[in-house]
């Protein structure tokens, strides 16, 4: 009876999943786009518990095991801001950071790391202003450099007025909010304020963190959010899909061209049309110069860091199992939570970079 037992649990052993020894994809990085990986997250563990592939594999789930889940099913993400994600990835236990501020070639030779473009986003002014209807107020550059310069501090300076000649705009303080944590939205914010204005140029300049001449500073997207919606004339920065969830008014931002156009997938879209991804080492390029007149004018593209040596085979595949699915079937998640999806000519790219710059 006690050598049956023995064998009965050695052949439990030897066919039970081998993940239950496995562990999750880890991520770190953008809050920007923290609500889709969460999405695709979700997403990806479906799928693998439906037999996804993975390169020759195929996983099953067993007929006498239905309600069983594998710890490497999941994708766990934490929304620390795209520097602290670049630094958490120095970890080995880290598989992946998020980051909407991609690095030069140079930098990620140094530290080891490739990236590659998984979503595109805009960056959207956000208010708090009565008698302000969603989308009526205009801005630009200039302006917002201003703004944040603290040389504008009130609704109805004459800037203001000037862009809004058929508002009537309150003689109210003017309340900037800011990211305090390192973030990629403000690299792209910054960035943007820096081709409009030469002060903000030389003395601010474009970074994931700067020293803010004027206004409030919180750390995390959602915490700017719940800032300007708790201070009467405030004003923000935030992801779109965001901003619509939280049903936040946004002001209009002219572009290159001049136009004041409503943010949203197709004007994102525009920004993209004529980016040059294959001549792009890397990938890196930014999209704040986009010149077409459809383009919304602060287009955010979020980025994936990995270790070209990685901790942990196993894990590295299941990383790229995952943002192999982000690429070939992630567009619908993307476009559900207003972010613009990759264009499809660059999955194979992507996958023939993999293959030329990991170590397996």
């Amino acid at each position: 009876m006690l050598n049956f037992m023995r064998v009965a649990a050695v052949s439990m052993a030897l066919f039970a999943p081998a993940a239950v020894s496995a562990e999750p994809v880890r991520g770190s990085g953008s809050t920007f786009a923290a609500p889709i990986i969460g999405k695709w997250a979700e997403h990806y563990r479906n799928w693998r518990a439906n037999g996804g592939a993975i390169g020759a594999t195929r996983w099953y789930v067993a007929r006498n095991a239905e309600d069983y889940v594998s710890s490497d099913w999941n994708v766990d993400y934490e929304p620390v801001g795209s520097l602290a994600g670049m630094f958490r990835l120095a970890q080995p236990e880290m598989d992946f950071a998020a980051t909407d501020a991609p690095l030069p070639s140079a930098e990620l030779r140094k530290r080891g790391l490739i990236q590659f473009p998984i979503v595109m986003g805009g960056v959207v002014p956000v208010i708090n202003l009565a008698g302000v209807g969603q989308g009526q107020l205009r801005l630009n550059g200039a302006v917002l450099a201003d703004i944040y310069l603290g040389k504008i501090t009130k609704w109805n300076d004459a800037a203001l007025v000037a862009l809004n000649p058929s508002l009537t705009l309150p003689d109210a303080a003017i309340v900037p909010v800011f990211r305090a944590d390192g973030s990629g939205t403000t690299q792209n914010f910054t960035e943007f304020l820096s081709l409009y204005s030469a002060e903000w140029k030389t003395r601010i300049g474009a970074d994931t963190i700067v020293k803010w001449p004027a206004g409030s500073g919180v750390e995390g997207s959602s915490r700017v959010v719940r800032k300007v919606q708790d201070t009467p004339g405030a004003i923000g920065y935030v992801e779109f899909g965001q901003v619509v969830r939280a049903a936040m008014k946004y002001a209009l931002v002219a572009n290159r061209a001049g136009e004041f156009i409503t943010p949203g997938i197709e004007s994102f879209q525009a920004a993209a049309a004529d980016a040059l991804w294959i001549s792009s080492e890397d990938f890196a390029l930014s999209l704040i110069t986009a010149t077409g007149k459809r383009s919304w004018p602060i287009v955010a593209v979020t980025y994936a860091w990995m270790r070209k040596v990685p901790g942990s085979a196993a894990r590295q595949r299941n990383t790229l199992a995952f943002f192999e699915l982000v690429l070939e079937q992630g567009a619908a998640d993307a476009i559900a939570l207003n972010y613009a999806p990759m264009p499809e000519r660059l999955t194979p790219q992507i996958k023939a970079y993999w293959s030329e710059h990991l170590t397996r």
